[in-house]
């Protein structure tokens, strides 16, 4: 009985030594420590029950024994088809298709058409998400407005919608089979969800540009991840510029003036929330990564990921009642709605953009585009939202863009050199 008041009581005591600013204290329900337990609780009431189904299907050895209508669906989410593509041998995405002769304007013309396509995307997606989680709606003369508070909605915003056009595209198409048992598919889910609500909820703490930041350090918690989960080995220059990048990300962390307006002030739970999205995502893309060596697409991926995150979502919000108070938010304010459908629309774009990309030119290709996109970001955000960098954060800020680009170049130059190596070598996997 006495438990919950005393551990409400000591939440305020783990955030001391920072200052959250007024709006957010109105109730415990805006504490983002206590939203992210309730959030939890919301998706273990799914996991929990799940787990003990698949046990007990495996215990009883369902596979062998079932009959019935349910038997292909259990079989399918369950145990699938446990036979591994034997094609992909480093767990990676599939290779690209090599582009058929085509004149060199064709080709110039898909490289425009998909640069144009994600920065559109992820530049709309990035303003879109400050807009969402830092200014007010239905502000007035005498009204001060007010604020969208639950990140899990916007988390399920974009999730139900990136699961109806893969879904879409899936059914339109022609997909390979693979074999991977649906329940893997939550993992990867599940940590995907926790990411992108760290993300959001990091905005009300920090200023976007430090956030762009933190995204691009995240190569070293996956290069940690990678050796936990993956086994996989890594070359001198990947940790020489993972360092240089937390050496720049340290600069303009470590830049603050103390008249930086309260926007753009680090706090603590910031640093938190980052640290959570980093380390969530990047358990995210290495076991996105293990799955990959089902003989399977990236939309096929993509459309199981999100079937998982549309079930954990929907049911931690009606758990909660908070998807009746989002939508009421949203019949409210007309203009939220408007950002939040056009918010679910850059992002399932974006993913689409993705894929086209890595299949017409490659990974390199790709990762270059993405990274002058974190820099446009950075300048579209301090243009419209008023966000100051000092001398020496615009300093950190271009290390680690050079680090970036030093990784892109490096990783270009080694698969050059593996492609020349005998067939019986190969070459050390890289992130």
């Amino acid at each position: 009985r006495f438990c919950l008041p005393l551990m409400l009581a000591s939440l305020p005591t783990m955030a001391a030594g920072e200052e959250i600013p007024a709006a957010l204290q109105e109730s415990w329900g805006d504490f983002w420590l206590f939203r992210f337990f309730i959030n939890a609780a919301g998706y273990a009431s799914i996991v929990v029950p799940g787990f003990l189904l698949i046990q007990y299907f495996k215990r009883r050895n369902y596979l062998e024994t079932g009959r019935g209508i349910c038997f292909p669906v259990i079989k399918s989410c369950v145990f699938g088809s446990e036979v591994k593509s034997l094609h992909q041998e480093d767990g990676s995405l599939p290779p690209r298709a090599e582009p058929t002769e085509s004149s060199t304007a064709r080709q110039v013309f898909k490289l425009v058409f998909c640069a144009a396509g994600l920065q559109a995307s992820y530049l709309t997606w990035g303003v879109l998400q400050e807009r969402v989680m830092t200014r007010t709606y239905g502000a007035t003369e005498t009204d001060p407005g007010e604020k969208f508070k639950d990140s899990q909605f916007l988390v399920f915003m974009n999730r139900i919608l990136a699961f109806t056009v893969a879904g879409l595209y899936c059914a339109l198409t022609k997909q390979p089979r693979h074999g991977a048992p649906m329940y893997k598919y939550s993992f990867a889910s599940l940590s995907n969800i926790l990411s992108s609500w760290c993300q959001y909820e990091a905005l009300k703490y920090v200023s976007f540009p430090t956030q762009v930041l933190a995204k691009a350090s995240k190569v070293i918690p996956v290069m940690m991840m990678g050796k936990l989960v993956s086994r996989k080995s890594y070359e001198y220059w990947e940790y020489l510029t993972a360092a240089l990048i937390s050496v720049g990300v340290s600069m303009f962390l470590l830049s603050s003036a103390p008249n930086r307006h309260i926007s753009t002030v680090t706090t603590f739970s910031g640093i938190v929330l980052l640290a959570g999205y980093i380390i969530f995502d990047s358990f995210t893309s290495n076991w996105q990564d293990a799955l990959f060596t089902y003989k399977m697409s990236p939309v096929q991926m993509m459309f199981g990921v999100n079937v998982f995150s549309c079930l954990f979502t929907v049911g931690s919000l009606l758990e909660q009642g908070a998807l009746l108070e989002s939508v009421r938010f949203m019949a409210r304010h007309s203009e939220f709605m408007a950002h939040a459908v056009l918010l679910s629309v850059c992002s399932a774009c974006g993913q689409l953009f993705i894929f086209y990309t890595i299949n017409q030119f490659g990974a390199a290709v790709f990762t270059i585009i993405m990274t002058l996109r974190q820099a446009f970001a950075i300048l579209l955000s301090c243009l419209i939202y008023g966000h100051t960098v000092t001398v020496m954060g615009g300093l950190g800020v271009a290390v680690v863009f050079m680090a970036l680009f030093l990784r892109v170049y490096a990783r270009s130059r080694m698969k050059k050199r593996s492609k020349k190596l005998p067939p019986g070598d190969s070459p050390i996997q890289k992130v």
